[in-house]
């Protein structure tokens, strides 16, 4: 089980706590100080989550795959990535040593530069990760940077959070990034399928969204969405699904006014709930979070 911390409810890229060395908080990637441990680090997950994917993520993140600078032999360098993004949909990736205020991540994506933390987990921490290194910000997030719609969502992604954080909306807003950038699915017309790069990047997860009996699959809503929290600890009790990626530009060109002028009164969902106006292409089981509250429950 990969657990993704709070850290990451924004997008952060997460790390060390460190002083900025910019006033943009970006660092030197210092390509050429990885060691070669590290790599083998980076060669492990690369390799068992290329073999993993195919069947499980949407053909728009294969398809992005092979077109990058991007191996099993060595961590990437970022220069290359961003060379071959600016090409592709005029996205850059810049190196930060850890946690970015809200404000400066929001600031990058609205610039199409997308800050990914240049360190990686230990050996020992293959299948559980709390906060999220080059692995899941490069790997999981990069190849789907190369679809002009991804690319351009998540721009106005950080066009849309400076806004809502000036009106004090960052908790809703944040559950559209999670839902859809982290943790969405997408309906194909040979299945469904993963573009979600929390998603993406888990070993576990990757099988459990798409395969399992046991979560949720819910039709996007976008107002459903923000008002539904969800899990940082653990694999997701629902996911929700888009018809198509395309239906991503819709969102960037949503007014969001009115929709956070209701969320200020009515309900707050709980990432288990389905609610009867719902369109649910898979209601679950549940089987696995009641199993992991009674193991919980029983080292009490």
């Amino acid at each position: 089980m990969q657990a993704t911390s709070e850290k990451v409810k924004h997008g952060l890229a997460a790390g060390p706590a460190a002083l900025p060395q910019r006033a943009d908080w970006t660092i030197d990637q210092h390509w050429d100080n990885y060691t070669p441990a590290q790599h083998a680090v980076w060669k492990t997950l690369y390799e068992r989550q290329t073999k993993l994917l195919p069947g499980l993520a949407c053909d728009d993140f294969v398809e992005g795959m092979k077109h990058l600078p991007m191996s099993a032999d060595e961590i990437p360098n970022f220069e290359k990535l961003s060379e071959t993004l600016m090409r592709k949909t005029g996205w850059q990736i810049v190196a930060v040593a850890g946690l970015v205020p809200d404000d400066v991540f929001f600031e990058h994506l609205a610039n199409r530069r997308f800050p990914a933390g240049n360190f990686i987990r230990g050996a020992n921490e293959l299948d559980y990760l709390e906060e999220p290194d080059v692995f899941h910000d490069v790997f999981g997030h990069v190849p789907m940077l190369m679809h002009p719609v991804m690319a351009d969502f998540i721009q106005a992604y950080g066009q849309g959070g400076l806004r809502a954080q000036q009106l004090g909306k960052l908790t809703n807003l944040a559950r559209v990034y999670w839902y859809t950038v982290e943790f969405g699915l997408v309906q194909q017309k040979d299945g469904l399928r993963i573009y979600g790069a929390g998603i993406a990047s888990s070993f576990s997860e990757s099988t459990f969204s798409v395969q399992s009996d046991s979560p949720n699959r819910i039709g996007f809503d976008l107002e459903r969405v923000m008002r539904t929290n969800y899990r940082i600890d653990d694999f997701q009790e629902t996911y929700f699904v888009l018809d198509k990626l395309e239906g991503l530009l819709a969102l960037a060109n949503t007014e969001f006014a009115p929709y956070y002028a209701r969320l200020d009164s009515g309900p707050t969902y709980q990432p288990g709930d389905v609610l009867p106006n719902d369109s649910v292409p898979h209601r679950g089981t549940g089987s696995y979070h009641r199993a992991s509250a009674a193991a919980a429950a029983a080292k009490v």
